[in-house]
């Protein structure tokens, strides 16, 4: 458990909007492996709370930590640091694809 008045902030892309005031991030860290000594990477997919659905798919994010929303929501999204340069159009053509 972390200290009080110490909050974990996380950055990563977001991947789908389709919820009401949800998004899910993707958070992407970089591990050792012990035996080989070869860099590997690990996903993590968390849902994070966006108040003013102002996410699109693709945007990279900062993400804080917070009280539980909902049974899975336990991150809010602090702030939108770059869109992809197509917008949303671009990112859902490579969606379907």
């Amino acid at each position: 458990m972390s200290e009080r008045g110490v909050t974990k902030q996380r950055e990563g892309v977001v991947r789908t909007n389709r919820m009401a005031k949800t998004v899910v991030v993707e958070l992407e860290r970089i591990i050792l492996h012990a035996r080989y000594k070869k860099y590997l990477r690990r996903r993590t997919k968390v849902k994070a709370h966006d108040e003013r659905n102002e996410c699109q798919v693709g945007d990279r994010v900062v993400i804080v930590e917070c009280r539980p929303l909902s049974r899975q929501k336990r991150w809010r999204v602090s702030r939108i640091l770059n869109r992809p340069a197509g917008g949303e159009k671009a990112a859902s053509q490579s969606a379907e694809v």
